[in-house]
């Protein structure tokens, strides 16, 4: 990952199309030692492919990946407010035994 935003450091740059020189000098500027296999590799897969049009193909296929999490159900609109107002009253209790416990005169770092 390192090796391919380096390249796009470079491109960013005006570099249409940086070298093993370039992105190593970027690495080596921030302290990072460069494998040369690993961007030999990169920069064999980036060779001759223009930045944009990858880019547009990462973000076609970021779309179609799912992004995880049902979601919470929504809850339902008829009598089931008792319900709602005991949670919220159960979390301001909770929250103020909480608060209880720091006022008991020391802290966990003093």
């Amino acid at each position: 990952m390192r090796y391919v935003a380096a390249y796009l450091l470079a491109a960013l740059g005006g570099n249409t199309s940086p070298k093993k020189s370039d992105i190593k000098d970027i690495l080596s500027s921030v302290g990072i030692d460069v494998d040369d296999e690993k961007l030999g590799l990169v920069m064999k897969e980036l060779e001759g492919k223009n930045l944009e049009e990858l880019i547009a193909a990462g973000n076609e296929k970021l779309a179609s990946v799912p992004s995880g999490g049902g979601g919470a159900v929504a809850a339902s609109g008829g009598g089931g407010g008792g319900a709602a107002e005991e949670e919220k009253k159960e979390e301001k209790k909770e929250e103020s035994e909480e608060e209880s416990d720091d006022d008991m005169g020391f802290g966990l770092f003093d």
